[in-house]
């Protein structure tokens, strides 16, 4: 697969990357089996898939943990490693951008990642007192240190990110954004493609909801998993309109003997406004699974297609 540039950095990846929150995040998800986790990770290698996002508040450092074991035994200039932090344990998890946490922060994730650098660190939210721009003059001086390639911020206002980026040091912004959920990025795409800062959604499939196992009746079931909660605003009207989109993806999924989920990921990633994308599994099977949407091509006609059937999300 083609890679992509992430932002002004150096860094280069496939637009087919892994997300890790079900890798070592017990906090954020029942019955978590951590072999799972590693059998998952050591797949999606397997398969070519080399951009690994993953994050602090992930199980408390635990997904950083496994994926630094795992690395070990592979060659780290053919891995990208994204992680992010914000969440000050000592506070009780309030964002915290001062230069000293980041610091600390950037430094404890190398430790438990096993590495000596991180290709992309993310400011995971932003706080209430730090000016935006000063946290990522901290991390530009992490960066010409050698421990970060490239700077990102997530979970940040339009507004946030400008001043995030007032000196044009911003790579990459990671945010919610899928098929359901596209009116409310639309401005914030329209700048980072004018500031050259790649994006990368997360939430890709709609915490399973875009996988194409739920039925039109499955609103309270879908609305029940931890995976719906995290969705926030999402309602049932909102449910219903997604079913029926994803009725069209399924007829073109069946015309290139696919399943809707690497459908969907074909669509994200022929999508020019996004750089990767990092959907979640929990085993190696969803692994292997999601990397087949890399044979999945799409014709024009089909990707406008697509954007039509969810024109009004």
């Amino acid at each position: 697969m083609d890679k992509i540039r992430i932002g002004k950095s150096d860094v280069y990846t496939t637009k087919l990357g892994l997300g890790t929150n079900k890798v070592g995040g017990h906090n954020l998800f029942k019955n978590l089996n951590e072999e799972d986790g590693y059998d998952l990770l050591r797949e999606a290698l397997k398969q070519g898939i080399n951009f690994f996002d993953t994050a602090y508040v992930y199980g408390l450092g635990r997904s950083e943990e496994i994926i630094g074991d795992v690395l070990q035994n592979y060659d780290r200039s053919k891995v990208i490693i994204a992680t992010k932090a914000a969440q000050d344990k000592s506070q009780n998890m309030a964002p915290n951008n001062s230069s000293a946490f980041i610091k600390k922060a950037v430094d404890d994730a190398l430790l438990r990642l096993k590495t000596d650098y991180i290709d992309i660190f993310y400011l995971h939210y932003p706080d209430e007192n730090t000016p935006k721009d000063e946290a990522i003059e901290t991390l530009d001086e992490i960066r010409k240190a050698g421990k970060i390639r490239a700077i990102g911020v997530s979970n940040f206002s339009l507004s946030q990110i400008k001043e995030a980026n007032k000196n044009g040091k911003v790579d990459i912004v990671e945010d919610h954004y899928s098929l359901v959920r596209r009116a409310p990025v639309k401005e914030e795409l329209e700048y980072l493609h004018e500031q050259n800062i790649s994006f990368v959604p997360f939430f890709p499939l709609a915490s399973g909801l875009l996988t194409g196992k739920y039925g039109a009746d499955d609103w309270n079931k879908f609305n029940s998993t931890d995976g719906g909660k995290l969705l926030g605003d999402f309602n049932e009207d909102r449910y219903d309109r997604a079913i029926k989109g994803i009725a069209g993806i399924r007829e073109i999924a069946t015309k290139h003997e696919a399943k809707v989920t690497q459908t969907v990921l074909a669509w994200y990633m022929a999508n020019p406004a996004i750089s990767v994308v990092i959907p979640g599994a929990r085993n190696a099977d969803q692994v292997r699974s999601n990397a087949k949407a890399m044979s999945v091509k799409l014709s024009p006609s089909e990707y406008q297609e697509i954007d039509q059937l969810f024109s009004d999300f």
